[in-house]
């Protein structure tokens, strides 16, 4: 068992298009996105919902599907990662809630993390060099569609955090 004087605990906070516009976009049908009416008006297409960034340095789009296990509670976070050359978007499509950590691009700063809790509808597509933790499933097992880069660039950075960092899914 970790010592408290070791960690530090953060409560998630909701998942917002404005809390979380410093790190990207969240994906999600609300009716702040632009709408419009396709296929002989049988379908609402919810338009351009994320800015995504994957073709620099002759990296091409991937599109993927990440199955993630619930880490075992009380979720402690130990590491992130960040991808400098590309966005990386997941959405959802197992139904359930999840965890989605993050800091500001750039020069990584432990005390600029944040923990947002996103609906099984909403998801995240980040900017690029966003630091961020790896899916964070709750509940189940759970798949996520995940577009991101291919290339034959490094484009992963990992940073172990120097306090490991409990989650405190009790609020």
């Amino acid at each position: 068992m970790l010592s408290k004087k070791t960690t530090v605990k953060i409560v998630p906070e909701p998942l917002t298009p404005g809390a979380f516009s410093p790190f990207g976009d969240v994906v999600c049908a609300s009716e702040a996105a632009e709408e419009r009416v396709i296929n002989e008006g049988n379908t609402t297409r919810f338009h351009d919902l994320a800015k995504l960034s994957l073709t620099g340095n002759h990296g091409t789009p991937l599109v993927n599907i990440f199955r993630s296990s619930p880490l075992p509670l009380p979720i402690t976070l130990t590491m992130m990662e960040r991808h400098p050359l590309s966005s990386q978007a997941f959405y959802p499509l197992s139904g359930n809630p999840y965890l989605v950590v993050v800091a500001p691009a750039g020069e990584f700063q432990e005390s600029e993390i944040r923990v947002f809790k996103a609906s099984p509808d909403q998801g995240v597509n980040y900017h690029p060099g966003t630091w961020h933790h790896y899916s964070l499933a709750l509940n189940d097992t759970s798949d996520f569609l995940v577009i991101d880069r291919g290339g034959k660039d490094e484009n992963c950075d990992e940073v172990d955090l120097l306090k490991p960092i409990i989650v405190d899914l009790s609020a």
